[in-house]
């Protein structure tokens, strides 16, 4: 190990291969930190993150792909996976995410277990799959959470009810994993716009009401990222909300 706290250290990003996952790969792997990162359906971008991130360091950032929507059997392998490949797992970030409208008396119990199974029972089984190893490692957990998991957003129940889910499992397994495991969530806001439905008036009018008056983008989620993974070791089960100061005025 040099003098970099991370270097040679293993982290296991989910949904890793694009928007705030790979913002954290990228941040993660200057650190000096190896990488698995999943993937489920973007494949290109997933050989692409690989492909730049192994110009500086070979053998450095493994793939894996998988449905994480199978739970516990598909937890176990990718955690196995990343084990194998690397000798060790210090961080897992739970990013993977679905996002799309379930309005009420339209959704669909198929809509409900895609969105709730790759939200929060992933994560769940990911972080049980994950205890041995981070436990012998020391290392962390980070849930990628959501403002709209304590804030709902309307036509999206089941998304918001599954992201309040996570902010709770981030305090359970706090309690459960100290004080070998810290377990943190971070809660983005306007940082990536979703890809349909809002026209340019709409986001500058959500804008106007923050008070910084502009939206973040995905390097502020990866150095809050880095912040729980580097820096925080006396804070555990807290939500960090990365979102301009919405929160405040929602």
């Amino acid at each position: 190990m040099g003098d970099n706290a991370l270097e040679g250290k293993v982290a296991l990003i989910t949904g890793g291969a694009h928007r705030i996952g790979a913002a954290i790969a990228r941040l993660l792997h200057a650190q000096g930190m190896k990488l698995v990162v999943h993937y489920h359906t973007s494949e290109r971008a997933a050989h692409a993150l690989q492909e730049e991130l192994q110009r500086d360091r070979p053998d450095s950032v493994m793939l894996v792909r998988g449905d994480l929507s199978n739970g516990e059997r598909s937890a176990k392998n990718l955690v196995f996976e990343t084990v194998e490949a690397f000798d060790r797992l210090d961080v897992l970030v739970n990013n993977a995410s679905r996002f799309y409208p379930t309005p009420v008396g339209e959704a669909t119990e198929a809509q409900w277990d895609d969105i709730v199974d790759t939200n929060l029972k992933a994560p769940y089984f990911l972080s049980q799959a994950a205890v041995p190893h981070l436990r012998k490692s020391g290392g962390c957990i980070v849930n990628i959470a959501d403002i709209y998991g304590d804030r709902p957003l309307i036509r999206y129940p089941v998304y918001s009810i599954a992201k309040a889910g996570v902010i709770m499992l981030t305090k359970s397994l706090a309690r459960e994993l100290g004080p070998e495991i810290r377990v943190n969530a971070i809660a983005p806001g306007v940082i990536l716009w979703p890809e349909s439905e809002l026209d340019e008036m709409s986001k500058q009018r959500i804008i106007s009401r923050t008070p910084l008056k502009r939206s973040g983008d995905t390097d502020d989620i990866a150095r809050t990222a880095l912040f729980l993974v580097r820096d925080a070791g006396f804070i555990t089960g807290q939500l960090l909300v990365v979102d301009g100061g919405r929160w405040v005025v929602l």
